[in-house]
């Protein structure tokens, strides 16, 4: 197996009504690291960065694909998971939802992803550990687009 992941990939800011921030909480037991991330994952074949997105925030949430919004910022990504070192441009898009903190209900996990699930929070400021590095950044630039 190659130690290099190029693949595309799409992400998910979400924000509730209160600009909360909906991150994953994972543990990479290989690297015995803890990471906060938003939902999101690889493409598939055949598949938009946007078709993407919506179909991984249902996998990974439960929420909405819906929501997903048509305005995205690509994000230079260079990171390691479960030994393999990822380097590649994400695409994020934008997410808002009316209610305080949504009920979150991941009921279409991988295997590796359940695994390493350990929970998610809707976050008023963003934690030590949190991918990609810049998140705050990308939360301000897909939402002063979207204005």
């Amino acid at each position: 197996m190659s130690d290099m992941d190029v693949r595309p990939a799409a992400r998910v800011v979400c924000l509730d009504r209160d600009g909360r921030v909906l991150l994953l909480h994972w543990y990479d037991r290989i690297d015995d690291a803890e990471v906060w991330e938003p939902p999101g994952g690889r493409l598939e074949p055949g598949e938009t960065p946007l078709q993407a997105a919506r179909r991984e925030l249902t996998e990974e949430t439960g929420l909405p694909g819906s929501a997903v919004l048509d305005r995205h910022v690509e994000v230079d990504r260079d990171f390691r998971w479960l030994g393999t070192r990822f380097v590649k441009r994400e695409v994020f898009f934008l997410a808002r939802f009316d209610g305080e903190r949504p009920e979150v209900d991941p009921g279409e996990l991988t295997e590796e992803e359940s695994a390493a699930w350990l929970g998610y929070a809707w976050a008023e400021e963003l934690p030590a550990g949190v991918e990609p590095p810049e998140l705050a950044k990308v939360v301000e630039r897909l939402t002063r687009e979207s204005r």
